[in-house]
C-alpha cells in the first residue's frame, strides 16, 4: 500500500523549489557578473573565473543535495551546469508518498500506517534511552541490580514521553532535553547566619516560567 500526505508533499516541493530556484539566481548572477568582467566594468569584490564559480557552484549544489537535479559539467572549459526539469518532476511525485509492505491482509489501510507511525515512535524511545538517558553500560553483576536498572532507565523514559507530549501540546519549540538543562539552573540555597538558617530560591527567567506552565508542573518555592 502507498500512503500519501498532502501536506507533506507540498512542503517538500515547495523546499525545493525554492532551493532549486535561489541556486540558479545565484548562478546567474555569477554570470552576469563575470560577462560585466569581459566587458570591462569593474564591480566590487575580488574579479571571478570560470573556473571559480564552477567550483563555488558546485560546492553549494553539493551543500543543498541537489546534485541529482542540477547536473555540473566538470568537463567544460567554461562554467556550464544542466537543470533537469524532468527529474525534479519525477521527485515531485514521489513526495508525501509513502510505501509499506506487510503480509496483514484483514487490517484498513489507516491502521497499517498508524501502527508503522507507532514503530518511528518506539524506536525513538530505545534513541532517547541510549542517548540522553544512558542506559548502558551497566556496570551491575547481579540479576536484581541490572533489573532496578533497566526499571529507572524505563521510568525516567515515560516521563521523557510525557514531557515531549506536554510540550507539543504548548507549542513550545523546547525539546525535553532543553527543558531539563534549563530547569536544572534553577537552585535552593541555604545560608545559616549567627545560627539562623535562611533559605533562599534563585531567580526564575521568563524562559523558565512558560517551561513549568508547559509541563504544568507548579513554579518552586523559597519554602
Amino acid at each position: 500500500m502507498v500512503a500519501h500526505d498532502e501536506e507533506a508533499a507540498q512542503a517538500k516541493t515547495q523546499a525545493r523549489r525554492q532551493q532549486i530556484e535561489k541556486l540558479i539566481a545565484q548562478a546567474d548572477q555569477w554570470c552576469d557578473k563575470l560577462e560585466q568582467q569581459e566587458d570591462g566594468h569593474k564591480g566590487r569584490g575580488r574579479p571571478l573565473s570560470e573556473p571559480g564559480i564552477t567550483a563555488r557552484f558546485y560546492q553549494a549544489v553539493k551543500e543543498a543535495g541537489m546534485g541529482h537535479i542540477i547536473d555540473i559539467d566538470l568537463r567544460h572549459e567554461g562554467f556550464a551546469y544542466h537543470y533537469r526539469a524532468l527529474r525534479q518532476q519525477a521527485l515531485e511525485r514521489l513526495d508525501g508518498k509513502l510505501l509499506l509492505v506487510t503480509n496483514v491482509n484483514d487490517c484498513p489501510a489507516h491502521e497499517i500506517v498508524r501502527r508503522y507511525k507507532s514503530l518511528a515512535d518506539i524506536e525513538r524511545g530505545f534513541r532517547v534511552l541510549k542517548s540522553e538517558l544512558e542506559i548502558g553500560p551497566m556496570y551491575h553483576r547481579l540479576p536484581q541490580r541490572i533489573r532496578t536498572h533497566a526499571t529507572i532507565c524505563f521510568i525516567a523514559l515515560i516521563l521523557h514521553r510525557v514531557m515531549r507530549m506536554r510540550l507539543k501540546a504548548a507549542n513550545s519549540a523546547c525539546s525535553p532535553g532543553r527543558a531539563l538543562s534549563l530547569l536544572s539552573r534553577i537552585q535552593r540555597h541555604q545560608v545559616k547566619i549567627n545560627g539562623a538558617l535562611v533559605e533562599g530560591l534563585s531567580t526564575v527567567t521568563p524562559e523558565q516560567l512558560e517551561l513549568f506552565k508547559a509541563l504544568q508542573i507548579p513554579k518552586p518555592t523559597a519554602q
